[in-house]
C-alpha cells in the first residue's frame, strides 16, 4: 500500500495561494470535515458530509445527484488543488484524504472565513459540536476586537 503523500511537501504558502484555496466554499467544507481527524477518511464519506452541509441536511438524506456533484468535483478539482499545496495528503489508490503538513498555515484563515457560514445550519452545529472549544464564540470575539 502506498503511503499518503502530498505533491509539494512542506512549503511556505503565499497569500495568493491561501486566498485561492479558501475562495471556494466546497474546498472550505472539505477542510472543515478533515479538521481534527487523525486517520484518513474515504472521499465518498467526505463527499456525503460536504453535500449534507451544502444542502443543510444530514448526510444520509443527501440526494444521489447532489452527492455525485460533490464527489466528482472533489476528485477532479478540489482535492488535487489542496494536495498540490500540501494542505491535504491524498491516497489515490485507496481514495482517502487526510490533512497535510501545510494545513497549519491555512487554519488561522479558515477560522476567519467560517464566520460567513450560515449560523443555523447543519454545518454550524457540526463544527460547534466537533470542536467543543467555543470555536464560533472565539471567532466572534476576535472579529469584534478587530472592528474596534
Amino acid at each position: 500500500m502506498e503511503a499518503l503523500t502530498s505533491d509539494q511537501g512542506e512549503q511556505e504558502l503565499s497569500a495568493d495561494t491561501i486566498l485561492e484555496l479558501l475562495a471556494n466554499r466546497r474546498r472550505r467544507y472539505l477542510l472543515y470535515a478533515l479538521r481534527g481527524r487523525e486517520e484518513p477518511i474515504e472521499l465518498s464519506t467526505l463527499a456525503e458530509r460536504v453535500a449534507g452541509w451544502e444542502h443543510d441536511v444530514p448526510p444520509d438524506e443527501v440526494a444521489k445527484n447532489e452527492y455525485k456533484s460533490v464527489y466528482v468535483s472533489s476528485v477532479q478539482c478540489h482535492v488535487p488543488k489542496l494536495a498540490d499545496a500540501g494542505v491535504v495528503d491524498h491516497d489515490e489508490d485507496n481514495h482517502t484524504v487526510i490533512l497535510g503538513d501545510n494545513f497549519d498555515q491555512l487554519e488561522p484563515y479558515l477560522r476567519v472565513v467560517i464566520r460567513d457560514e450560515p449560523e443555523n445550519s447543519t454545518l454550524h452545529a457540526a463544527l460547534e459540536e466537533e470542536t467543543g472549544d467555543g470555536f464560533f464564540s472565539q471567532i466572534r470575539e476576535n472579529v469584534a476586537r478587530l472592528k474596534q
